[in-house]
């Protein structure tokens, strides 16, 4: 079922970021950090917490800064800039505060918690909000329900590695990111099962 943005409420389209619209399942972005870390549990669901903040967080600067600035100015073609700028500004927020609080999981997440500022899907999700002309409500909905996701994501991605490695014997060449891609289409195809509860454009 179809319905426009302003039939869907908010519980709807966050339930939708999550589910049938995954930013990573569906959209296939943020996969460089998918990849690389989805071998651990522990690091996934730190990285994956990071991905929520971020996301929820530049999701509402974002918007405030595109609807109540760029536009009145003028400067709708500065969002890119604008738009990661804001990401750095928060990736580097975070990573500070996990330095400060939580020195193990910063050493485990290593480069792969700067270059949070890289992941397309952080920048996805910025974009989709203004291709969409979210509401501000909707952005943050929709900002925390993709970060949610995309946590989703590579935890179920890690817990079934983990389980692969611990009962099972794998050919050389399926090992790290070929075991990777393979379970992730698979979650994928899953999770085109939601698809049809629900689409939002």
């Amino acid at each position: 079922m179809e319905i426009s943005l302003n039939e869907i409420s908010l519980t709807t389209l966050f339930f939708a970021a999550i589910f049938t619209n995954n930013i990573l399942l569906t959209n296939f972005l943020g996969l460089c950090p998918h990849i690389a870390l989805s071998r651990d549990l522990k690091s996934s669901l730190g990285l994956g917490a990071a991905v929520v903040f971020v996301t929820t967080s530049t999701s509402v600067l974002n918007h405030l800064l595109y609807y109540h600035i760029l536009i009145p100015l003028h400067l709708e073609h500065f969002r890119f800039v604008l738009f990661i700028i804001v990401i750095a500004s928060f990736v580097q927020l975070v990573e500070m505060i996990i330095d400060r609080y939580f020195p193990r999981l910063y050493i485990m997440l290593g480069i792969f918690l700067p270059l949070i500022t890289v992941n397309c899907a952080i920048l996805g999700i910025s974009l989709f909000m203004v291709i969409r002309d979210y509401s501000l409500a909707q952005a943050m909905v929709y900002g925390a329900g993709s970060g949610i996701g995309w946590m989703l994501a590579i935890t179920l991605v890690a817990s079934i590695r983990d389980k692969i490695q611990s009962t099972a014997n794998l050919p050389r060449g399926l090992e790290g990111p070929g075991i990777t891609l393979i379970i992730t289409g698979l979650l994928s195809l899953a999770f085109m099962a939601f698809s049809g509860m629900i689409q939002i454009q």
